[in-house]
């Protein structure tokens, strides 16, 4: 199959997110995965990384990247580029929930919290 349903992201067991995963292993892709996330406002990822590049869209809200003991704001329309390995948190901070689309280079992604330990993510990569 080619063409699937954008589904709507659902609340994970992560504080006020929701997530679909719209392309990945069980799509049949081998190095990439597409995820569609939704961070109510004051929501945010724990701060994390992944062994593989992430670019994330903000199609809309309001939200910073922390990076690199860096806060960056950030709005609709604008990409955030993250190389394999860097540690980063995504924050919700405007009136309106941020909602992003996060484009990952494997598709099986793997998260790590900053200690190093592998944090399991609610969700099918």
């Amino acid at each position: 199959m080619y063409i699937y349903d954008q589904t709507t992201p659902a609340p994970a067991d992560l504080p006020g997110i929701a997530h679909a995963t719209w392309a990945g292993q069980e799509e049949g892709l081998t190095q990439l995965s597409l995820w569609r996330q939704s961070l109510a406002c004051g929501a945010s990822t724990p701060p994390h990384h992944h062994d593989c590049d992430e670019v994330v869209l903000c199609e809309s809200g309001c939200g910073e990247l922390h990076v690199d003991g860096e806060v960056h704001r950030f709005g609709a329309n604008s990409t955030l580029v993250l190389p394999s390995g860097r540690r980063h948190q995504i924050v919700s901070v405007g009136p309106m929930p941020l909602e992003i689309l996060g484009v990952l280079a494997n598709a099986r992604v793997a998260t790590y919290l900053p200690d190093g330990q592998a944090l399991a993510v609610p969700w099918r990569t």
